[in-house]
This record gives structure tokens, sequence and C-alpha cells, in this order.
């Protein structure tokens, strides 16, 4: 609790307010049954008026206990209002910080955590850690001040009431904490139910092509079952524990304030009691049993919330595997990358190297084509660049620095990049593309994506740049979610651009027409260009040609036509555009 609890010191003056404002409503909840015990005793029988009923004590002490509600209900909505002051704004704290922390992290702790997981910790957790507080804030302060006040006033109406709170509370406590220690661990298996829910959730809502397609619906349908099945499962475990936890409470509630009124009906018939008196008794009594019954609720919400706290802190307090150096990125250098005898391996992987001891440099201004096949490690070469990975072994170093010593934020406005999955957001089509420069001008933007080939098929949409784009561009074809993504990389200012197999769903007319355009407007800027066509690739300046991770070839087209068996099968695989490019 500790990193949650700097979040709360933050709003102590209103986790402070609320359980002061609650002791203003617990008090009118004591002094209520007092008061009804004089209008029973003195206004209706008349005990010290020789059993004369007289109403105006039961007009002047009813117009007490109006009062007395007003004051302890406006205490009540006080301690609401300050409670909820300290709970919502700690809780928007704690998302914006998980959020930021979640975007800080690498890819592989995201993988590590998964997407359903992380989308429940930073949703349903919180909202529990908001939950607790609250409860600790203000429902657990009243109950604490009930439970003490009530046996406090319940003695001083007659101590020979404390001999049933002494023989009652020990079996209240005793099956409240069997109960509780039963149910605390299922709170976290509870959460990590709920993680795959939404996992399965997340994964078939993106993936909703690929179901309907394969036609698998009732097969994910089925696993969607199981996971509910599976939390549904534990939710009622829980709740059935509890099922049986309160008729057994209740019980002993019960049979306390029978036990009151028997001991309270010995002690009228001797004179050491009135009436009034055991109606008081019995009031505090269920007062003090009702506060045990919410003190196991609280500790429901309070188990389910330090479940949820620790889960949330796993995210808060995991640092970041890829940590920001402290150099600005100021070099004489512009655009310039150099692999020195770089091996890689994916840290959540079998620890088999994707890369082995590639050395490589890519001058300022070069186009640089990265060819082999699937699998050779092309994607994970160019992902070192931006820090998305750490090389394992070697260095990679751009504009002469090793990009470990970079600022993050430095090191990838250096960079622009463009992928394969083409990654959209639900917002219109110009602000996808201002992603590169958000203070670009109108000019700037319908440049890039002219330079993009896109500017054709976005002035053809009714509302043109200001198009609304679906969840993960659902409304665009490849080629068109392609073209916008290519726009953001080519108006980001960049000194290297990259492009990760970005061109594959492109016609290979529209791929040269977009190559020609870049060269003409980004020829001073440095690009690699993975791909899997040779017609992508085959103007670069050079071609590195990877096989099972290793580098075994760097040179231009027809350099590599006349020396490297590996180029010459590629090309030879392609067919007629093979002996095209020939």
């Amino acid at each position: 609790m500790k990193s949650i609890w700097k979040y709360i010191k933050r709003y102590w003056i209103w986790a402070i307010l609320a359980p002061i404002a609650m002791v203003g409503e617990v008090s009118m909840d004591l002094i209520q049954p007092q008061l009804m015990a004089e209008i029973v005793d003195e206004g209706v029988l008349g005990l010290s008026n020789g059993g004369v009923s007289d109403l105006d004590i039961v007009l002047t002490t009813g117009r007490d206990m109006i009062l007395w509600c007003i004051f302890g209900a406006t205490c009540g909505v006080l301690s609401g209002v300050f409670a909820n002051l300290c709970c919502q704004p700690l809780g928007g704290d704690l998302r914006e910080d998980a959020f930021r922390q979640i975007m800080s992290l690498s890819f592989a702790q995201t993988n590590r955590f998964s997407t359903g997981s992380l989308v429940t910790r930073i949703t349903n957790d919180i909202t529990q850690i908001q939950n607790m507080v609250m409860q600790c804030i203000r429902g657990s302060f009243r109950t604490l001040l009930l439970f003490l006040g009530g046996i406090g006033c319940m003695l001083m109406l007659d101590l020979s009431f404390g001999v049933v709170i002494a023989c009652a509370l020990p079996l209240v406590a005793g099956c409240s904490w069997y109960f509780l220690r039963k149910t605390a661990p299922l709170f976290t298996v509870l959460q990590e139910r709920l993680d795959r829910v939404n996992s399965v959730m997340q994964e078939n809502v993106t993936g909703a092509r690929v179901v309907k397609a394969y036609v698998r619906e009732g097969y994910e349908e089925e696993r969607f079952d199981a996971a509910n099945e599976e939390l549904i499962g534990t939710q009622l475990h829980i709740l059935e524990l509890f099922a049986t936890m309160t008729p057994l409470l209740n019980i002993v509630l019960n049979v306390s304030v029978v036990a009151v009124i028997y001991v309270g009906g010995i002690r009228v018939q001797s004179g050491g009691a009135t009436p009034g008196t055991v109606m008081a008794a019995i009031t505090y009594v269920s007062q003090i049993m009702n506060a045990v019954l919410r003190m196991a609720m609280i500790f429901q919400t309070l188990s389910r919330g330090f479940a949820s706290a620790r889960r949330v802190e796993e995210v808060i307090n995991c640092t970041p595997s890829i940590g920001s150096g402290a150099f600005d990125g100021k070099t004489d250098l512009r655009g310039q990358v150099e692999l020195r005898d770089v091996s890689f391996a994916y840290p959540d992987g079998s620890g088999e190297p994707v890369l082995r001891h590639i050395s490589l440099t890519v001058r300022p201004g070069e186009t640089l084509g990265i060819m082999g096949a699937t699998g050779c490690g092309k994607s994970s070469l160019v992902q070192l660049i931006p820090r998305f990975y750490d090389a394992t072994e070697g260095a990679v170093l751009v504009d002469g620095v090793d990009v470990r010593e970079y600022d993050l934020h430095a090191l990838r406005d250096k960079v622009a990049i463009a992928l394969q999955k083409s990654e959209l957001f639900s917002t219109t089509l110009g602000e996808n593309i201002r992603w590169g420069r958000e203070d670009a001008t109108q000019e700037e933007l319908e440049e890039a994506a002219e330079v993009a080939q896109a500017a054709e098929f976005i002035r053809r949409k009714s509302d043109g740049f200001d198009t609304p784009v679906a969840e993960k561009g659902m409304s665009l074809s490849g080629g068109q979610k392609q073209r916008v993504a290519i726009s953001r990389a080519v108006l980001k200012d960049a000194e290297i651009l990259i492009f990760d197999d970005a061109t594959s769903a492109l016609d290979l007319k529209t791929e040269a027409e977009l190559y020609a355009a870049l060269n003409q407007k980004k020829g001073n800027v440095t690009k690699i260009i993975v791909a899997q066509r040779v017609a992508s690739v085959q103007n670069a300046d050079r071609i590195a040609v990877l096989e099972e991770g290793r580098l075994v070839a760097c040179a231009s087209h027809r350099e590599l036509l006349r020396t490297c068996p590996v180029y010459r099968d590629i090309c030879r695989s392609q067919g007629k555009e093979g002996e095209q490019v020939g």
C-alpha cells in the first residue's frame, strides 16, 4: 500500500474532513435511542409524574429528535462529499500514472502483463481501490464509532446488558474471521479471471475479421464461455461463503436482541430499569451487531481492494526495461545508423538469437533495402534503432552515439517508422497523419499525403481530411491504411525513415510513384526499407540480405545479382518480377 498511500496524502484534507463529519452523523444515531427512551418513560408512561402522560415532553423531545436528524443528515452528506473529493481524484491520478507507466514499458513487459490484464488493472482494479479508500475513511470509521459508541451507551444504561455483548461478540468475531480468511485469497483469483475474460474479448474484437473469415464464431464463443464460467464460478464461491456467513451473524444478532429483552424484563420487574431503557438497549445492541455485520462486509471490500492495490502497484512500480539515457541527440552527423557486431534474442522467447553478429553502417541520406526469407530477422533489426528492444550483444549507434545513451524522446524524434500493420486511431484522417507532427500546417499535411499517394483517395471522401476513421482503421482498406501511416511518417521531420514492409498492400505502380516522390521530397533523409518484393528495394543504394539472422551480403541490386546466391534465389522465386529486375 505504500504506492497507494502517497496518492491518498495528496487529498489528506478531504480524507480527514470525511471522518470528522461522520462523527456528527454517528452522534445522531447514538443520541436518538436515549431521546426515544425519554419519550416512552416520561412522555408516554409518565414514570416521574405518577403515571400521567406528558404531551409537552413528547413534542419537545420529538422536536429535538428532528433537529438531531437534520444535523446528522447534513453531516452525513458532507462526509460523503468529502470522501468523494478524496476518492475520485485519487482514482483519476492512479489511472493517469498507471497509463503513463504502461506507455513507458517495453514491448516485452507489456506482453508479460497482457493487454487484457492491463485493461483490468487500469479500470476495475482502480475502481476497487477507490471503494477500499472510501470504506476506510467513511464506512469503517462510521462502523467503529457505532460499535464503540453503542457499547458505551448501552453500558451507561445498565451494566447488566454488558453480559449480552460479552457473550455475543466472540461468536460474531470468530464467525467473521473464519469466512474472511476463506474469501481473502479468492479476490486475487477473481481479478485474474476477469483478466482472462477481458483478454478473450479484446482479441475477438480486434480480430473479428479473421474470426468471421474462418467461421470460428462458435469456437470463440466457447472460449469466451469457458473464461466467463471460471469468472462466474469464482464469484459464486465468494458469494456462497458470504451467503453462509450472513444468516449465522443474523442468528447471533437476533439471539442478542432476545437476550437483551429477557435481561431487560428482569431488570424492569426488579425496578432497576425502565421500559424506555430496554427499548434503547435493544436499539443499541442492534446497532452494535449491525456494525459488526457491516465490518465483515467492509473487510470484504478491503480484501478485494488490497488485492487490486497489489496488482496496480505491480504496474506502477515496474521499472521500464528500456531506460532513458541523458544524451540530447545533438550531433554533427544527421541520419547515420551503425550496427557493431549486433546479436539479439527476444527477452520473452526461447533465448535463441534472432540476429547474429551483424555489422552494418548506413550513411546519412543513403537508402538501404533489407531483404531475406520470412523469420530471418528483418523487422527485429530495424526495431533496435528506435530502441523498441535493446541488442543482446554489440551496439547500435545513431549519428555516432550508442542508442542506449540517448534520451528516449530525443532518439525517437530522429526516427519515423511505418509498419506493415498500420495502427490508426479513432479520430479523423488528418489527425491520424498529424501524429507525425501535430503543429503541421494544412499545406504540409496535404504535401505529406501527396508523397504517400494518399491525397487522391482522401479528397474523394466527402469530408476529406476531416473524415472520421473507425476503430483500428476498419473503415479503410489495407492499402489506404498503409498510405495514411506512411503520410504520418513522411510528415515527421525525422533524420531516419524506416519502412517495415509498409508498402506490402500497395500495387507496384503506386509503390513506384511513392518511392519516386519520397526520393524527390526526402532525398537527404536516411531511408531503411524492409521488403519482401525485390521491386520495392531494387533502386536502393544498397540492399542488405539476411539469412537465418546473419548478414550474408550488402551491395547494390546489380552487384547482388552477380555475387549473392541468396539474393538470386529471392529474385528467381518471384518469377517474372525477378526476371525484370535481373
